[in-house]
């Protein structure tokens, strides 16, 4: 009896055929070459006839080659995390289109130097918002309130309200994000009801700034009482406020959203928010507030870390990267046995973790930067 394997065309066979071929171009060649072996091996196993493998590949292929799939906001909740948030407006998706090729995003066309990166995008958030002097975008909320919290309260403390210390969703919560930067948290007022005096009696030296939050997936009503900002403004501390849904402007539709606007107007330094809630665009975090208050942020080492696409990563075999900056690298020196029994190999790992060292060219950074950093021991163990 003939084997029926022997009729199973071969993944290179398959991947001529001309409506495969442009599933490659349009899908990517590993996606595709993928589905034509889980394919031929069904054929393989008597599954399906050998003559059957070329359709029941296109036939598999995803439509896309992203592994998210579109679905129906049927749940009442137009901002859904669960479901992407705001869905990107036309001219927003023009923008992606462009920004996928290459672009001059960090160059000066003028000049033909290196330039600020996203400018034009900073641009725009000061033409939106005349009263910020300047503005810095990173990933994402979190990320932006870190990255303050970092800069500006590294070792001292963060004054707050308990009835505005949430959870931001997925079990994050606010006060385990700002303690994890190394600064300390002071609590004050009640968790229903907090005064003025309540923040004003607990500044002190380490005092690094009083942080308002708007806590935009819950109220709490009945015998209440908070501090604007207009208020805190009296202390004389920065106040930052995360105002959640990044709400640019006043919005008649929504009256009793607080924007970036009317909260620097009020007197903020800084206002934080994320930029893929009511403002409508892809995944970031917004810092908007007094030219001297962002600028501390943006050169900090943390803000190369937080910026959109930033990750932890490795740069040849020895480097080890966060963002862009050299935060340690990998050793490894080998020699050969006696006799060919082998080889004896050693590997050094280095680590910065409160310091860096002087490096001409290049940008470093530190664990310390990022918050409290672990001892040498829980490293090693």
């Amino acid at each position: 009896m003939a084997d029926h394997r022997r009729g199973v065309p071969g993944t290179d066979r398959v991947l001529a055929d001309p409506d495969v071929a442009a599933a490659v171009a349009r899908l990517g060649h590993d996606l595709v070459v993928r589905t034509v072996r889980e394919v031929a091996q069904r054929a393989r196993d008597g599954l399906l006839a050998p003559e059957r493998v070329v359709p029941e590949t296109i036939a598999a292929l995803p439509g896309s080659a992203s592994g998210l799939r579109p679905v129906v906001n049927a749940t009442g909740v137009l901002l859904h995390t669960n479901l992407g948030r705001a869905p990107l407006s036309p001219a927003a998706r023009d923008a992606l289109q462009v920004a996928a090729g290459t672009t001059d995003v960090e160059l000066d066309l003028d000049t033909g130097d290196r330039g600020p990166r996203g400018a034009s995008t900073v641009e725009a958030l000061l033409r939106a918002v005349p009263g910020a002097e300047a503005a810095h975008v990173v990933n994402n909320g979190a990320a932006a309130l870190a990255l303050a919290a970092t800069a500006l309260a590294a070792g001292r403390e963060i004054v707050l309200a308990r009835g505005e210390m949430v959870e931001i969703g997925d079990g994050f919560r606010v006060p385990e994000l700002l303690t994890s930067t190394g600064a300390r948290l002071h609590e004050v007022g009640a968790t229903n009801r907090a005064r003025l005096d309540d923040y004003r009696q607990a500044l002190g030296p380490d005092t690094g700034f009083v942080l308002k939050i708007h806590p935009s997936n819950f109220v709490i009503s009945g015998f209440t009482a908070e501090v604007p900002v207009s208020q805190l403004r009296e202390l004389d501390v920065p106040v930052i406020a995360d105002i959640g849904s990044g709400l640019l402007r006043p919005d008649p539709v929504l009256p009793g959203e607080p924007d970036a606007a009317s909260t620097l107007a009020e007197g903020a330094d800084l206002v934080v928010a994320s930029g893929d809630k009511l403002l409508g665009g892809p995944q970031c975090g917004l810092l908007l507030g007094r030219e001297e208050v962002v600028r501390r942020l943006r050169r900090h080492p943390l803000a190369r870390h937080h910026e959109p696409g930033t990750e932890l990563r490795l740069k040849w075999p020895n480097d080890v990267l966060i963002g862009f900056a050299k935060a340690g690298g990998i050793l490894v020196e080998s020699t050969a046995l006696r006799e060919g029994s082998g080889f004896l190999a050693i590997l050094g790992f280095g680590l910065n973790l409160l310091t860096v060292p002087d490096a001409v060219g290049r940008e470093t950074a530190a664990l310390a930067h990022y918050g409290t950093p672990p001892s040498p021991r829980a490293l090693v163990m």
